[in-house]
């Protein structure tokens, strides 16, 4: 196995990271904790500022840019614990709806889809190989792997969207919660057609951005193939519409992927139906924003972290709201202790010796 540029020790983390994902315990939480590096490495090329207009977590706008920000971000950073140098593929929410034909909406701070489905009848899922943003999406898995081979890994594009939120995305959430009722044998058929189009991206990319040890990296580095479920239009739907829609579709999918992370935003919905998955292995939760209980590590939330292991399920806390402080850190470890162990937590600092801080927390 080969070493990365800046995290020379990947054979130990990816080590650790596979025992955790397997039920092991590796004597603390997985940590993956970033800080901000000053200088940047001297070796790496300069960071560009972005073009005007170009939504800056992930523009289709100016390729170029994309490839320049993935290799100087790599180098502005210190890698702690688990944390491993990646980029991404990102170029905003529900990129399953733009393979299928949706426009993408892009503006400096956002980026969202524009409903493309008028009439069911004519509804189509098919693979365009022609497709702009696909296109773009295989250009940039295949420029990064070049430019980054021993430097970083590549993360894949945000397809969590799938099932009923790539339908929601294409119809318009108000027509989509109409069609449930007045065709529900349309949408059947529609999360069948979604589902078999996934996999066929799914794996595509899968081959482009496998490590070489057939590891993949979606928010977190799992042993082989690795993805996140979701179904954030879930918050509209009774229990009974998510078991008859969506459980048959995550069932599927958490089956045909090894490594599966569920995905709850906001207010947490069907979480009994969720834990009850046995191929969804881990739980990663991001709180409503604003407000103290914006914080993933904030009390209000230990009771769902609690509900989560005794389930037998992992829990990360990773990307969405904020991402908690030295003292939130120590309180979390009061509250669960050993079962503290059950947890891969992420967390970036301006500062080197807050970071390392934060690991000794967790080590003490």
């Amino acid at each position: 196995m080969a070493s990365l540029e800046y995290r020379e020790d990947m054979d130990q983390v990816r080590d650790r990271l596979t025992r955790w994902w397997h039920g092991g315990d590796i004597g603390r939480p997985v940590m993956c904790v970033t800080a901000e590096r000053v200088p940047p490495d001297p070796k790496a090329p300069p960071r560009q500022h972005p073009p005007e207009y170009v939504y800056v977590t992930g523009s289709t706008a100016n390729f170029d840019y994309r490839v320049e920000l993935a290799q100087s971000d790599c180098a502005k950073k210190w890698y702690l614990g688990e944390a491993m140098p990646t980029t991404s593929l990102y170029f905003g929410t529900n990129a399953l709806a733009t393979y299928f034909g949706c426009r993408g909406v892009e503006r400096p701070d956002a980026f969202w889809v524009e409903p493309n489905i008028t009439d069911p009848d004519k509804a189509r899922f098919e693979v365009d190989p022609s497709n702009f943003y696909w296109q773009f999406t295989l250009r940039l898995a295949r420029k990064l792997r070049e430019v980054g081979k021993g430097k970083f890994l590549i993360e894949y594009p945000d397809l969590t969207a799938a099932g009923l939120d790539a339908l929601a995305a294409m119809r318009g959430n108000e027509t989509f919660l109409t069609d449930l009722l007045d065709r529900p044998e349309w949408v059947r058929s529609c999360m069948r057609q979604i589902t078999d189009r996934f996999f066929y991206f799914y794996d595509v990319l899968y081959d482009l951005v496998r490590d070489e040890v057939g590891g993949s990296f979606c928010w977190l580095w799992g042993p082989g193939r690795t993805n996140t479920l979701q179904c954030d239009c879930s918050a509209m739907l009774s229990p009974e519409m998510f078991g008859e829609f969506m459980t048959p579709v995550l069932a599927e999918m958490s089956e045909r992927v090894s490594y599966n992370i569920y995905h709850l935003d906001g207010v947490p919905q069907h979480q009994d139906r969720i834990l009850s998955f046995p191929r969804i292995q881990v739980v990663q939760w991001s709180p409503p924003a604003g407000g103290p209980t914006a914080s993933t590590m904030h009390k209000q939330w230990w009771p769902l972290y609690h509900k989560t292991i005794d389930a037998g399920k992992r829990v990360l806390l990773n990307g969405g709201g904020s991402g908690g402080s030295t003292e939130e850190l120590r309180a979390l470890k009061r509250e669960f202790g050993h079962k503290l162990n059950n947890f891969a937590i992420g967390m970036y600092s301006w500062y080197l010796r807050e970071a390392q801080e934060w690991m000794d927390v967790v080590q003490s």
